[in-house]
């Protein structure tokens, strides 16, 4: 969040209350030029939502902003847009703003050398067809154009599909490939794409189809949908319990070890307007524990020059203002905060503030006895003590033999879909063990772990009291951000509070200053209790190999790693080439699984490494998960933009869409964990020896080029100076972001000696790198004169 403005001599600031009215906070939309601004827009610790898109005109990210804070956004330059979502309508989903892109005059120049990356079509909702391209451009530069042509099926004509100009991606300054805005639609099934650079350079590739693989259909008896409204972590923990206590011999839950702060806050009262002459008062027990009783009165006495004083009965305070010899009244609010300070009894009871700094020199009015109140608004069936995280367990064999996997969502308060996602989950799994071959096969041979809520405190909130909240409640503000007019501000955001490539460490995407922030990293690396339960629960159990992270909202999936520091675009190491395979392998599975239930597609632009595809996010938790544990830990990110047909536009969906989208939502992310599920029991059976060739790609009169295939995701250990390989020896890795193996080149004839290595360490020819055996494989690349 911005610093707040300074307040005028007449008004408080406005602040980030929620409103019924079209002037309070909303999520709305900005449009940044190129990523260096949105680096540095998420540098400012504005509340981000998990989207970002290319639009004609730069890149478009959403944000929660008051009216105030979009105010000082346009003040500093930024582009602050419509609207998604308001207080007045939550469920409300304005369609988007797209224009068609408009680019300069091509300019001529040398030749560029084009290299394809990606080119598929794929189905998604109202059986409308679509195209998506990625192509790399030797010539970086802004002024090259790519045009992309496409046929309209087998033996059509080569451009009668349609054509589009592509447009250039760029990630923290850099240039990483062309693209399509948003998939275009076509009308056939292209076969083939041509792309065509202004610098006169020209390929033509096959399109292949994007997700779509063939899934058996669940047998008749298969039951589903077992979520039929939006759930408050109160209803979602008492939901897990019922289910552990009614299939106890396939499932238990596991209590957490650190409560959270629960959903409970100080008792506050606020007097005066104007900033100079406004002060508030804060109780040092929660309002539950009697916060809430309290009352602070301003007297004004009917005497002339009376000194300032303080009186405490019971739980009742009442400061007797001064007067001057007219009999006004004089104290002035940093007066009477000093007064309430050092009165022993009014201490013990309270503590006071001047406003958000302010020397307090404006003088204070007379008020009634004003009874402090915590602000809070959920019934009382909503405890106000510390809450004890639950996770339910689900496994035939629950004693770490068997692959764990971890199923967490609602690590922001706001996703409200992300909860649903993991209680429907849950439900399948054991209302169907009965019932289903399928089913038994992954309960009898995982052991599966799933959190619907990590954020319970800041959950309620959001379901009770501010909609658009996205931390916890724990408020680690100091008193110039403590008055009541930022209680909507405060909180940790969780997914920033992890130790690995965290704010703390300078990655970008996070706020280690601002405790009103949208991304407060929190003190300190892991001082919430909610990120030391999910260290905690990976840690207990070593066995789990694969996570989910499910938040909301844009439709994308990714992987570790997530941040960078934006200077020079200083990425976490990336996942080796191997894993990177086996990710985008997996993917093609998980996504088709989302996409069985009511055909939506997630974009292969918004598949893929975080930073690749949405912007860093320092401290995040699959980070924590997979350089710590090494767990490979993807993140959904739910609700993908639903295309409109009448429109010819895709339209984003919000964190909290009407309940019959967020139904539909949670069904087809549940099946993409049900897929993520059938990933981690085909790992867990996998004792099958890759296979590898070595395949010369290119060669000159003085150099041979060469790379390796495999016929799984696996890494290749190879040498090339006749030395026997090992895990020590160099290992194949990608040529760069999506584009495919490293190319080897040799100057001279050589022997060539390598072996690969699966994902679940399968070595190829059962070749045993550590020992003394040389059944490793071995080719000799020629280099020879080219005829």
């Amino acid at each position: 969040m911005l610093a707040d403005p300074a307040p005028s001599s007449s008004e408080v600031a406005p602040d980030r209350q929620s409103s019924t009215t079209q002037n309070g906070v909303a999520l709305l939309r900005i449009v940044v030029p190129d990523q260096a601004r949105l680096d540095v827009l998420n540098s400012m610790g504005i509340d981000l939502a998990e989207y970002k898109k290319d639009v004609a005109d730069g890149i478009e990210v959403h944000a929660v902003l008051s009216p105030q804070e979009a105010q000082d956004l346009r003040d500093l330059g930024f582009d602050v847009r419509g609207a998604i979502s308001d207080q007045t309508d939550l469920a409300e989903n304005k369609a988007e703003r797209q224009a068609a892109q408009s680019l300069a005059a091509a300019v001529a120049g040398e030749a560029d050398k084009l290299t394809p990356l990606r080119a598929e079509w794929f189905d998604s909702t109202d059986n409308q067809r679509f195209l998506s391209v990625e192509v790399k451009s030797s010539a970086t530069d802004a002024e090259t154009v790519l045009t992309a042509t496409w046929d309209s099926g087998r033996k059509t004509a080569p451009d009668s599909g349609g054509t589009a100009t592509m447009s250039r991606f760029t990630d923290a300054g850099q240039y990483m490939y062309h693209r399509f805005n948003s998939p275009v639609t076509v009308a056939g099934t292209p076969t083939t794409v041509t792309i065509t650079s202004n610098h006169g350079t020209s390929i033509t590739v096959p399109v292949t189809k994007w997700l779509g693989d063939k899934r058996k259909a669940p047998n008749k008896h298969y039951v589903s949908d077992f979520v039929d409204h939006y759930m408050d972590p109160t209803e979602l923990t008492g939901r897990i319990t019922s289910l552990a206590r009614q299939f106890p011999q396939i499932s238990e839950i596991v209590d957490l070890p650190n409560k959270t702060n629960g959903y409970r806050r100080a008792a506050q009262a606020q007097f005066g307007t104007a900033a100079a002459s406004t002060f508030y008062v804060t109780s040092k027990a929660y309002g539950s524990e009697g916060g809430n009783d309290l009352s602070v009165a301003l007297v004004k006495p009917d005497v002339a020059s009376s000194p300032l004083s303080v009186k405490v009965t019971g739980k009742d305070v009442v400061v007797s203002l001064a007067t001057n010899e007219s009999a006004a009244i004089s104290s002035t609010s940093r007066q009477v905060v000093d007064a309430l300070g050092a009165d022993a009894a009014a201490s013990a009871l309270l503590t006071a503030s001047t406003y958000r700094g302010n020397a307090g020199g404006g003088v204070v009015a007379a008020a009634t006895a004003t009874k402090l109140s915590d602000n809070l608004k959920a019934p009382a069936t909503v405890s106000r003590a510390p809450f004890q995280q639950k996770v339910l367990r689900i496994g035939k064999k629950r004693d770490g033999s068997k692959v764990g996997v971890y199923l967490y969502c609602q690590e922001h308060a706001r996703e409200w879909v992300t909860p649903l996602v993991c209680t429907e989950t849950a439900e399948r799994l054991l209302r169907n063990y009965s019932r289903d071959a399928q089913t038994r096969k992954l309960v009898d041979n995982l052991d599966i772990f799933i959190m619907p809520v990590v954020n319970p405190d800041g959950g309620h909130y959001s379901f009770y009291d501010y909609n658009m909240q996205r931390k916890n409640m724990t408020n680690h503000c100091p008193a110039t951000s403590g008055d009541p007019g930022s209680r909507n501000s405060w909180g940790v955001d969780l997914n920033r509070n992890f130790t690995v490539g965290s704010a703390f460490d300078g990655y970008d995407g996070a706020s280690t200053t601002s405790c009103t922030s949208g991304t407060f990293a929190g003190p300190a690396e892991l001082s919430e209790p909610e990120a030391k339960n999910e260290v905690w629960l990976t840690e207990k159990y070593p066995n789990i190999k694969f996570a989910m992270n499910t938040h909301s909202y844009g439709g994308y999936f990714m992987w570790p790693p997530g941040a960078y520091k934006a200077a020079g675009r200083e990425l976490l190491p990336r996942v080796d080439y191997g894993t990177e395979n086996f990710f985008w392998d997996a993917s093609s599975h998980i996504l088709s699984a989302v996409q069985s239930y009511r055909g939506t597609a997630i974009w292969p632009g918004r598949t893929g490494p975080v930073p690749d595809v949405l912007y860093s996010a320092a401290g995040n938790s699959a980070d924590e998960h997979w350089f710590n544990r090494g767990i490979m830990g993807w993140d959904f990110e739910v609700g993908a933009d639903l295309y409109n047909p009448e429109t010819k536009q895709f339209q984003a969906v919000g964190f909290q869409p009407d309940f019959a989208e967020g139904h539909e939502e949670a069904m087809e992310f549940a099946s993409g964990q049900i897929g993520i599920l059938e990933t981690a029991l085909a790992f867990s059976a996998d004792d099958k020896a890759p296979k590898s060739k070595l395949e010369v790609t290119g060669r000159t009169d003085t150099s041979a080029t060469f790379t390796f295939s495999v016929n799984e995701p696996a890494n290749i250990y190879y040498t090339l100076d006749g030395s026997r390989p090992t895990l020590s020896s160099p290992k194949l890795v990608s040529s760069g972001m999506r584009e495919g193996s490293q190319q080897l080149t040799v100057n001279k004839s050589t022997q060539v000696r390598w072996f690969s290595i699966d994902i679940a360490s399968n070595v190829e020819n059962n070749y045993k790198p550590n020992g003394n055996s040389n059944n490793y494989k071995q080719e000799k690349v020629e280099v020879r004169k080219v005829r």
